[in-house]
């Protein structure tokens, strides 16, 4: 299941949309996950149509995640917006659950009538954790003309997974996805 968009800002009078050059920015702790999240942004506006530059492909971990950074790239690559996403917030939560045991049966008759040995042999696992994590991301179109956020939307994910289990890719390209989407729908890309 995707996430679930609202938006929480609709598109200014003002801006002078739609956009063809667009650098994609997205604020997370790591920058593994940035670049991710942010290639895979990239990835979507391009199948629309539109020229995005992710911001990680122009620093490495030690350039600082700074406003005059971000404008220093947008004068490199002459983008005329800027799409900024951020976490708002994580919420986790642990489960134990059961797991499903599985058994055997051995049948054999008697010598007497009517009446069988059964042997049951289970099989039982230990228990599992699972977790549901609540992810909020918040997303602004920033037009590089006026300065200004003209556009943005607030996206939840819901995310169910077992401790052994990996769903980040998935995640990332659901939000990637629906924030391609949004803007797109809202007439914001240019093709």
């Amino acid at each position: 299941m995707g996430p679930q968009i609202t938006r929480t800002q609709d598109l200014l009078e003002s801006a002078d949309a739609p956009y063809r050059k667009i650098l994609v920015v997205v604020l997370l702790p790591s920058f593994d996950s940035r670049r991710y999240f942010e290639d895979e942004v990239v990835k979507q506006l391009a199948e629309r149509g539109t020229a995005a530059v992710a911001s990680t492909s122009m620093m490495n971990t030690r350039t600082p995640v700074t406003r005059q950074t971000f404008l220093a790239m947008v004068d490199k690559i002459g983008a005329d917006a800027v799409v900024v996403t951020q976490l708002v917030s994580l919420e986790s939560k642990g489960t134990m659950k059961d797991m499903n045991p599985q058994a055997t049966h051995n049948v054999r008759s008697t010598y007497y009538y009517n009446v069988w040995s059964v042997e049951v042999t289970e099989y039982k696992e230990p228990q599992a954790a699972e977790f549901e994590h609540l992810l909020v991301l918040a997303t602004q179109l920033y037009s590089v003309k006026s300065q200004e956020a003209v556009w943005a939307i607030e996206s939840r994910s819901k995310v169910v997974q077992d401790f052994d289990e990996v769903k980040g890719f998935s995640v990332i390209l659901n939000e990637a996805t629906a924030i391609a989407a949004h803007l797109s729908s809202d007439g914001l890309l240019a093709e």
